[in-house]
């Protein structure tokens, strides 16, 4: 088998049948192989959706198997956002101190919250809407209204969240 020697750190073009050879893809190959792990991670996206149509959502039993039970539970919320007008929900008598805001919302985009005590805006959240949870701590300077503002800019989706004490 005479094979030409190598110039400059190239390497000889190998036989077929070689180990080489085989580990060599064709372009065609390649791009082949990036459309089907491409077209295999939508799929699996596509799966984490909410339904098709959010207005046909279920969102109670959505809501069941996506937020975790808790305890305690201060304020609380969950519904479909159709449009871009805010969602607001209020708890007239909670006591100051230190909260967990669990959130989630589906259907793309993201949902905002705007936690207000007695008036006064205290934090902003928000949410990726792909099913996952998201947690923040929040202060409550002290008693008084607790309000929340659910809004979105991505509209449809659906969304859920709760407040309860922060654990020691």
């Amino acid at each position: 088998m005479d094979r030409e020697p190598a110039v400059c750190g190239q390497r000889p073009p190998l036989e077929p049948g070689s180990v080489g050879f085989m580990l060599t893809f064709s372009s065609t190959r390649r791009h082949a192989g990036l459309v089907a792990i491409t077209a295999a991670a939508l799929l699996g996206v596509c799966g984490c959706q909410a339904p098709a149509n959010i207005e046909d959502a279920d969102v109670p039993a959505w809501k069941e198997k996506i937020l975790p039970a808790a305890s305690g539970v201060v304020l609380e919320d969950s519904g479909k956002i159709l449009n871009r007008d805010p969602l607001v929900k209020e708890s007239p008598n909670v006591p100051g101190g230190s909260y967990s805001l669990t959130m989630a919302c589906d259907g793309g985009g993201k949902a905002y919250f705007a936690v207000s005590s007695s008036g006064t805006k205290i934090a902003d959240a928000a949410a990726a809407c792909n099913g996952s949870l998201d947690v923040v701590k929040i202060k409550v300077p002290g008693t008084g209204p607790l309000s929340i503002s659910t809004s979105s800019v991505d509209a449809p989706l659906i969304f859920a969240y709760h407040v309860v004490p922060a654990a020691a």
